[in-house]
C-alpha cells in the first residue's frame, strides 16, 4: 500500500512565477470580497442556523451604510460566497468599504479582512531523495509508503487518466476519510479512486469577483483534490474553503502550492487556515515563491506552515550552442521534436536588429509578439533577451517570423539560472555570461565573416555535479514579516521535474502548441513543495505520534548543506556559495529525518506567545487563534525569537555608539531515541559574534524526556567592526550542532545587523 493521495506529491503541476493582485484592482461597483470571522457561540438563538445569520447580517448592514437593500452583491449562492465552519466560524461576502468597516463593529465580529488573490506558483527525484534504491528498499518501503495517510493538495489541477494517478495495487481508502469526489466537465465522480481518494472546487470567490466563469476556456470541474485556482487568480476566500473541507474531511497533509504578498499573519488567509489545520494535527507545508534570487521575496512564512524552497538534482538536459569559431557555450533545453542538423550551422542573429511589424529596438530583443522581422530572421538562429513575456511565447514568436531555432538567453537579474523548457521549435537558454558571449561574437561579424550556430541536444544527463544547486528562481530570505524567524524553512528538489501533463495542453504551455504528451519537465518551488509533503506524510506513516512541529523540526535539524563535492552548495544565480536566507536549514534528508535524535516541538501556547511578543493585539490574535490571549506572560518571558523553532535568527539594530549587542534563545528539545542519551554541544560561530550555549551537555535518562537550553549570541556594532554604509545590512551565520555519537542535530544562526542610519 501506499500514501492515499489527493494529488500525487512526487509528480505535479506547472507553477509560474509567484504574484499577488489586490482585489481592489478587480472590483466592481465600489465593492470587493471580504472574509469575516465571527464567534461562534454569539449567534442570537432567533436564527435557526449560522448561515441565516450571517446572511441577515450582511442584509442589514448592507441597507444601513450603502441606503438599498440591493446594494450587497448576490453571488449564486445569495448575499455569501462561502461559510466556514472547520478552520473558523464566519463567511465571506462581496461588501462596500463602508459596510465592512461598519460590520467590524458588530457584536459577535471578531475580524473582517480584505481578500487578496494568489498566483501558483508553478523520474528521478525518489532515488536521489533516497526513497528508494536499486533493490526496492528505502524510506518508501520502509513506511509501507505511508499507508492509510492522506495527502490534500489546494492547486490548480490535475489530469486523473494519467497513470500517475493509478490505484494499481493500493490498498482501501482509508476508513477515516469523509471527504467526496465531487463531478464537474470532463471529471465524472468514477474519476475518484484508491489513490486519487476525493476532489472538489471552490470558484465562488473567483466568479463574485471576476464574473461568471468562460467555460469554454476552463472547466468547472475539481481537476485538483481541491481545486481553487483560476484564470484570473487564487482567491483568499475559495483558498480558505479548501482549508475548510480539508479539515472536516480528514487529510494528514496540506500541500500547498500558491503565494502572494506578505501581509501580518492576521491578515493573510493561508497563514489562518494552515494554523487551524496544525491545531487539527495537520502538516501544512506550501512554497516559498520563484521571486528570487533578490532577497526579502519568501512568501507563506508563518512558523506554524513549512516554507520549502527549491533546489536542482542530479540530472539536467544539456543544449549546447556551438558558434561558428568552434566555441562551444553551455545551455539547457527539453528537445520537443526534431533538432537542427549537427553538421550544419545556420546564421545568427540578435533580435534587436530584427525590428518589423509593431516592434522597436527593445521590444524585437525581448522577441515579443509581432516585433520580429521576417526578412530579417528567415533561416536563422536568433537570440532572445529573457523577460516580460513567457519563455515559450518567445519560441512561437521566432517560429512565426520564420526563424529555424531560438537562443533564449538571461539577462543580469537572471544571473546564471536556467530552467529547461519544451520550446516549439529548436531551442535551448544560456546564462547570463553565455548570452553576452554570444552577442558578442555577433557583434564582431562581419560580411565575409559572418556569425554562425547550431544547438547540440545531448538528452539527459545523470551524476551532474555539483548538486543539488539552489534554483536561481527559489524566493528568499530574511523574512519580511517576522525576520526573528529564519525563512525558508529548507529546500527540496523544485528544478526540471518530470511531472504529469494534461491532454488539453501542448507540452511549450501555449495555445499554438498542439502537440501532446503524457509528462512534462516543470520547474518551481510548487514542485518542491509536494516532495515535502509526501515526506511528512511518510514521517507521519512511520511516527504517528509526532506533531506539526515534530515533523518539521526532523526534516529541518537533519538537512544538509554539502553538495555531492562535499562543499557548501552554490546559489543557481552566480555560481557563488548559497546562504542560510538561500536554503534555510539545508536540502531535506529524507532517511536521516526518519530517526533525527531530538525534536524542536511547539504547541498552539507556545504559538500565541509568538503572536503576543509580536505585539499583535488581542483581537489580532484572535482572528487568527480563535480564543482570547493573556499575552502579560509571554511579554515578560522573552521575545519572538524565543519560540521553540528549530533555527535561530538573531536581528540587531545598530544605535551608532559602538557598543556591542546580545541576545538569547531559549529552547527545548525531547529526546526521541530508544533510550538515554548524552548530547554535547558545538558551535561554529559566525564571524564578529560569540555564542555560548548554556548547559553544553544534556543527560537524557529516557526517551521522551525534555530538557532546555539557552543559546546567548553577542555581536559587534556593524558600523564599527564592518565600516558600513549607512543603513545597510550585514549577515553572518553560523550553526549550532548536538552529538550523541550516533545522530547529528544541526540548527542554523543567523545574526543580521542594520548600520545606523
Amino acid at each position: 500500500m501506499e500514501i492515499k493521495l489527493l494529488f500525487l506529491p512526487l509528480l505535479l503541476l506547472l507553477h509560474p512565477c509567484i504574484s499577488a493582485v489586490d482585489s481592489n484592482d478587480i472590483t466592481n461597483g465600489g465593492k470587493r470580497t471580504y472574509i469575516v470571522r465571527v464567534d461562534r457561540d454569539a449567534k442570537p438563538s432567533v436564527f435557526p442556523t449560522h448561515a441565516h445569520w450571517y446572511e441577515t447580517t450582511v442584509a442589514a448592514v448592507s441597507v444601513s451604510t450603502d441606503g438599498a437593500a440591493t446594494t450587497a452583491s448576490r453571488t449564486p449562492g445569495g448575499l455569501l460566497i462561502h461559510t466556514y465552519s472547520s478552520v473558523f466560524h464566519g463567511f465571506s461576502a462581496r461588501l462596500s468599504p463602508a459596510a465592512a468597516a461598519a460590520l467590524s463593529s458588530f457584536p459577535g465580529v471578531v475580524a473582517v479582512l480584505p481578500e487578496q488573490v494568489r498566483r501558483p506558483l508553478t523520474t528521478r527525484s525518489p532515488s536521489f531523495l533516497g526513497l528508494l534504491s536499486s533493490d526496492r528498499s528505502g524510506l518508501l518501503a520502509e513506511t509501507d509508503f505511508g499507508s492509510d495517510l492522506v495527502v490534500g493538495v489546494i492547486d490548480t489541477g490535475i489530469w486523473p487518466e494519467r497513470r500517475s494517478f493509478s490505484d494499481s495495487g493500493l490498498g482501501p481508502v482509508p476508513s477515516k476519510w469523509k471527504g467526496v469526489c465531487v463531478h464537474g466537465a470532463g471529471f465524472p465522480a468514477t474519476a475518484c479512486n484508491r489513490k486519487l481518494v476525493g476532489a472538489r472546487y471552490f470558484s465562488s470567490g473567483y466568479e463574485a469577483t471576476s464574473g461568471r466563469m468562460n467555460e469554454s476556456a476552463e472547466l468547472r470541474s475539481p481537476l485538483a483534490a481541491y481545486k481553487v485556482c483560476w484564470v484570473a487568480g487564487c482567491f483568499d476566500s475559495d483558498i480558505l474553503a479548501a482549508f475548510d473541507a480539508a479539515v472536516a474531511d480528514g487529510v494528514d497533509v496540506i500541500s500547498l502550492s500558491v503565494g502572494g504578498a506578505v501581509v501580518p499573519y492576521y491578515l493573510d488567509a493561508i497563514a489562518v487556515g494552515a494554523f487551524a489545520a496544525a491545531e487539527a494535527g495537520i502538516f501544512v507545508s506550501a512554497s516559498a515563491g520563484n521571486g528570487g534570487p533578490g532577497g526579502l521575496t519568501v512568501t507563506n512564512v508563518a512558523p506554524w506552515v513549512t516554507t520549502v524552497g527549491a533546489g536542482s538534482m542530479d540530472r539536467d538536459f544539456p543544449a549546447d550552442v556551438k558558434l561558428g569559431d568552434g566555441r562551444i557555450v553551455p545551455g539547457v533545453s527539453v528537445s520537443g521534436g526534431p533538432g537542427l542538423a549537427p553538421d550544419r550551422l545556420y546564421p545568427l542573429i540578435y533580435a534587436a536588429a530584427t525590428v518589423g511589424g509593431a516592434g522597436d529596438g527593445y521590444s524585437s530583443s525581448l522577441c515579443l509578439e509581432d516585433s520580429l522581422n521576417p526578412d530579417a530572421v528567415r533561416g536563422k538562429i536568433v537570440v532572445c533577451d529573457r523577460g516580460v513575456n513567457t519563455r515559450a511565447a518567445k519560441g512561437e514568436v521566432v517560429r512565426k517570423a520564420g526563424g529555424v531555432g531560438m537562443i533564449l538567453a538571461n539577462g543580469v537579474f537572471d544571473g546564471e539560472g536556467l530552467v529547461a523548457d519544451c520550446h516549439v521549435l529548436p531551442a535551448t537558454a544560456v546564462g547570463a555570461a553565455a548570452g553576452d558571449k554570444i552577442r558578442k561574437y555577433i557583434a564582431a561579424a562581419s560580411p565575409h565573416s559572418p556569425a554562425t550556430a547550431t544547438i547540440l541536444f545531448h538528452g539527459t544527463r545523470l551524476g551532474v555535479r555539483p548538486a543539488p544547486v539552489v534554483a536561481s528562481f527559489s524566493a528568499r530570505g530574511p523574512n519580511p514579516q517576522s525576520p526573528e524567524i529564519l525563512k525558508p524553512d529548507l529546500i527540496a528538489p523544485g528544478l526540471n521535474i518530470l511531472a504529469a501533463w494534461p491532454d488539453g495542453v501542448g507540452p511549450a504551455g501555449i495555445p499554438s502548441d498542439r502537440r501532446r504528451t503524457e509528462f512534462n519537465i516543470l520547474s518551481g518551488t510548487s514542485m518542491a513543495c509536494p516532495h515535502v509533503s509526501g515526506l511528512a506524510a511518510l514521517l507521519k506513516a512511520a511516527h504517528p505520534g509526532w506533531s506539526p512541529a515534530a515533523i518539521k523540526s526532523a526534516l529541518m535539524t537533519t538537512a544538509y548543506t554539502k553538495d555531492n563535492r562535499n562543499m557548501t552548495m552554490l546559489d543557481e544565480s552566480t555560481g557563488n556559495s548559497s546562504d542560510v536566507f538561500d536554503f534555510g536549514s539545508g536540502h531535506v534528508d529524507p532517511q536521516r529525518a526518519m530517526d533525527p535524535g531530538l525534536l524542536y516541538d511547539i504547541s498552539l501556547v507556545d504559538y500565541v506567545n509568538f503572536l503576543c511578543n509580536l505585539n499583535y493585539t488581542q483581537q489580532n490574535i484572535r482572528a487568527i487563534t480563535r480564543r482570547p490571549a493573556d499575552c502579560s506572560r509571554a511579554r515578560k518571558a522573552g521575545h519572538a525569537g524565543n519560540l521553540n523553532y528549530p533555527s535561530f535568527a538573531a536581528v540587531f539594530v545598530d544605535d551608532g555608539s559602538g557598543k556591542s549587542m546580545s541576545t538569547h534563545f531559549i529552547r527545548t528539545v525531547t529526546n526521541i531515541g530508544s533510550g538515554g542519551a548524552v548530547y554535547r554541544a558545538s558551535v561554529r560561530v559566525p564571524e564578529g559574534s560569540t555564542v555560548m550555549v548554556e548547559p553544553k551537555e544534556l543527560v537524557f535518562r529516557r526517551p521522551g524526556q525534555k530538557l532546555s537550553f539557552m543559546l546567548r549570541v553577542k555581536a559587534a556594532a556593524a558600523a564599527a567592526a564592518e565600516k558600513l554604509p549607512p543603513g545597510s545590512l550585514s549577515v553572518r551565520s553560523g550553526a549550532l550542532t548536538w552529538r550523541d555519537g550516533g545522530h547529528i542535530v544541526s540548527s542554523p544562526i543567523v545574526i543580521t545587523m542594520q548600520a545606523p542610519l
